[in-house]
């Protein structure tokens, strides 16, 4: 007889015996933890702190609307890299070396003309794209040439996650971090000469943080490059990115290895397009709120998203020697480990928010409004959190396509729907039409949650690999 869900959760997390400890669990987690707060979040946080020194709302909220549509460009290149890891792991095991560089040459090749095509896009469509965002005027003129030069960034991304790829593939993590540091060093400086001035760099404003990305892509691609070519250890793969193509194998297997999760995390990505494009016709301010709470929670989340990847291994592991109630145990240790933490920085936020929320809003023009929706969000943000582990466990447990199918249902039978009834209302005060319109977002993470609390409570995700 099953115990009902309090009772199995509060077992689990007491269970010495059954799982991973609290302490490996930790153990594994914060290497993943300090990579996500500095190479992922700080950046984004540094960009937008040096953006908020020109007082103007309109160009902050510029950067808040695109950074959601350049954040799904960005998942579409890390979907794709999942391909070539695979591959090249596979026949890397195998000492095959010289098939490991013809997948080398030609997840380059399948990365660059998707990347050339997406980026053309961005740059062509731009007009387009703000007009179907529904953003006002002002934030169109400064949005325009803002993305295009960010099209250019892309491009290189797309290159450069394709090569990081292939040293992942080899076993190769250090050298990609080591590269990622470097270059995220060079995005924060170029990043504060450019938008801001100094050093006999005139100040760009808003277009120098987009000159600042094809910096610091730049610098990354022809690192690793060079780190790639010039390394004696590699020289056995006999990477010739210009050699025929004889035939497409290899092409279509990196493509369909790379379909699913590429569905699953666009799913997400774009969740936040549609949500800016839900707010933007209630103006200015609510879309700079909106940008702000969005910043501050996905920095709360931090350990959330460490202890996603985490909880993936750790299930996989224990998957292969079919320890099922071990799984179970280290999912619960791992979600209460996570709520604690995003608990303790959402409870600061939320005590506090005015104090964080000034350093992005010089002018005050906005603070109020977001200080005042951000403590209720946050409530509901505790559904994200428990989605990204649980989803995170349940990929290790090889049920990748249930999460990508829930996560597609639910944010396309439920949330779009539900966001565009919301905004169509004439719902007279901003604030709680701002809280209805974000909080479906959260809504639909709950309902995911529950679809995946079902699975693991079934014996269906015990079956063999989907």
């Amino acid at each position: 007889m099953k115990k009902g869900l309090i009772t199995s959760f509060i077992a689990g997390i007491r269970a010495k015996d059954q799982g991973e400890s609290y302490e490996s669990i930790l153990r594994y987690s914060w290497p993943e933890f300090i990579t996500q707060l500095l190479l992922y979040s700080m950046p984004i946080w540094l960009d937008s702190y040096f953006i908020s020194f020109l007082r103007s709302t309109q160009t902050y909220a510029t950067l808040g609307a695109t950074g959601t549509l350049v954040h799904s460009f960005t998942k579409v290149a890390e979907a794709m890299s999942v391909g070539t890891i695979v591959m090249v792991g596979q026949f890397n095991g195998r000492t095959a070396y010289k098939e490991v560089g013809k997948v080398m040459r030609d997840s380059f090749w399948i990365t660059f003309i998707v990347g050339a095509i997406l980026s053309a896009f961005l740059y062509v469509a731009a007009p387009a794209i703000y007009v179907w965002y529904g953003v006002p005027a002002e934030m169109a003129v400064l949005g325009v040439p803002y993305l295009r030069l960010r099209a250019v960034g892309i491009l290189l991304m797309f290159v450069y996650l394709a090569f990081v790829s292939f040293l992942r593939g080899i076993k190769n993590t250090k050298t990609p971090m080591k590269i990622f540091i470097f270059g995220t060093i060079a995005f924060v400086i170029s990043d504060y000469l450019f938008i801001l001035g100094g050093a006999g760099i005139s100040a760009m404003g808003l277009l120098g943080s987009a000159a600042a990305s094809v910096v610091q892509y730049f610098v990354m691609l022809v690192t690793v490059l060079a780190y790639i070519l010039s390394n004696e250890k590699n020289k056995k793969y006999a990477i010739d990115f210009f050699s025929p193509i004889t035939k497409l194998t290899y092409i279509k297997e990196l493509l369909w290895l790379s379909w699913p999760v590429l569905i699953d995390k666009l799913t997400i990505a774009l969740s936040y397009v549609w949500l800016g494009k839900m707010l933007a016709p209630m103006g200015v301010f609510p879309l700079a709120a909106y940008a702000v709470v969005k910043d501050m929670q996905r920095f709360a989340l931090t350990p959330g998203l460490a202890f996603s990847q985490v909880c993936t291994f750790l299930v996989s592991n224990e998957y292969g020697s079919r320890n099922w109630e071990g799984i179970k145990a280290t999912i619960k240790k791992t979600l209460l480990l996570g709520i604690v933490m995003v608990f303790i920085v959402l409870l600061i936020f939320s005590l506090w928010p005015k104090y964080v929320i000034c350093l992005f809003d010089k002018k005050g023009e906005f603070t109020d409004f977001a200080a005042r929706s951000f403590p209720i969000l946050s409530a509901l943000a505790f559904f994200d959190l428990l989605q990204l582990i649980l989803s995170g466990a349940l990929r290790g447990a090889s049920n990748v396509k249930t999460v990508m199918i829930t996560r597609l249902v639910m944010c396309l039978g439920f949330f779009a729907p539900v966001s565009y009834m919301i905004s169509t209302m004439a719902i007279q005060d901003d604030l709680v039409k701002f809280l209805l319109v974000f909080g479906s977002f959260y809504v639909a993470n709950g309902l995911m949650c529950i679809v995946y609390v079902y699975r693991f409570r079934s014996e269906g995700w015990k079956l063999p690999s989907e």
